[in-house]
């Protein structure tokens, strides 16, 4: 389905309503003494330990509620309350709180996470920091910090690079770990723990490739659009399509992202 951009303006706009009533309900949990599950034990996950609060839940109710009485019609996708199918072809796509393991920690690198897909991919993605106050919205229109609009930086080389995963604990899957060893051992830099802010940052010009594995597709979908509207690369390791999650590679310079597949499936 193609948007208009009226429309378009529209639901970004929406967008940012959701990420406000989810800023609501998240921010009064924020390095407080809260409770927090397990989803392994209660659902038998096989990811370790994998925390989930009250904030997780309350948010994505309160973004579901809000696109159920507007755009009742539209299909949603969720981390905590999984798939509601629509009548139209659009499909938001939500998490609530990406990297809850820092959001118990104490630490700001989390965000809301909340795209639109049309069917096809997400064409509009917005990430929200509100203990922050930052909120990078990918769009057709570009990708804004604010009103300032933001870019990648030129890296055409590993070796000047700059890389971040959010764990090296992310990295499974047999042969993952010594193909990400290859890239890293070959870049000017590594740092993790990032989560969706990583990506953020290849945006802003700030990172220059995040590298990570074993991703759901509401880790990625509203990351797409705000990686690729800033002039980067967003795919799987193979190239391919990344709006499922799996295993991703996200860049700010076409030359970069090439040396980082070839590594990769070396």
């Amino acid at each position: 389905m193609t948007l208009s951009p009226e429309l378009t303006e529209t639901l970004t706009a929406f967008a940012g309503r959701l990420a406000d009533a989810s800023a609501k309900v998240i921010m009064p949990h924020f390095r407080t003494a809260m409770p927090v599950d397990d989803k392994a034990d209660l659902w038998g996950g096989a990811k370790g330990y994998d925390p989930v609060t009250a904030a997780d839940r309350g948010a994505e109710a309160a973004i579901r509620a809000l696109i159920e009485a507007d755009y009742p019609d539209h299909g949603i996708l969720g981390e905590e309350y999984g798939e509601k199918q629509g009548s139209s072809p659009l499909t938001w796509v939500l998490d609530p709180i990406d990297g809850t393991r820092a959001f118990i920690t104490g630490l700001p690198l989390w965000g809301t996470l909340i795209a639109l897909n049309d069917g096809s991919a997400p064409v509009i993605g917005v990430m929200d920091q509100p203990f922050t106050g930052e909120r990078y919205v990918g769009s057709p229109a570009g990708t804004f910090l604010g009103g300032r609009r933001l870019s990648v930086r030129a890296c055409p080389d590993l070796g000047q690079a700059r890389l971040m995963t959010t764990s090296p604990h992310l990295f499974r899957a047999p042969g993952t770990r010594d193909a990400f060893e290859r890239v890293a051992e070959k870049a000017q830099l590594v740092r993790y723990g990032g989560d969706c802010y990583a990506y953020c940052m290849i945006a802003a010009g700030q990172v220059d490739a995040v590298i990570e594995s074993g991703l759901e597709t509401y880790d990625v979908q509203a990351l797409i659009p705000i990686v690729r509207q800033a002039g980067g690369l967003f795919t799987s390791w193979t190239g391919g399509d990344p709006q499922a999650g799996g295993d991703v590679v996200a860049t700010g310079d076409a030359r970069l992202h090439e040396q980082i597949l070839n590594l990769l499936n070396g």
